[in-house]
């Protein structure tokens, strides 16, 4: 895993170009942090609770109610 610290308004890139994600700090107050994240059409971007539940609901339809953590 990778750690960075940035401030508001700095901007962390992922890959390259024409599959370039950029994921920029927006705002930091009271214990969150709000973040924008650009990416191509074809990246899909989800909220951690929302992969789980995708996760969750493929594993059941092939029959295996308990889904692996992703790796990195």
């Amino acid at each position: 895993m990778l750690v960075l610290s940035r401030k508001v308004g700095e901007k962390i890139y992922i890959g390259k170009a024409p599959n370039l994600v950029v994921v920029e700090v927006l705002e930091i107050r009271r214990g969150y942090m709000r973040i924008g994240i650009t990416a191509p059409r074809d990246v899909k971007v989800d909220r951690e609770e929302v992969y789980d539940q995708i996760q969750r609901e493929l594993a059941a339809a092939r029959g295996n109610p308990s889904p692996q953590a992703p790796q990195p």
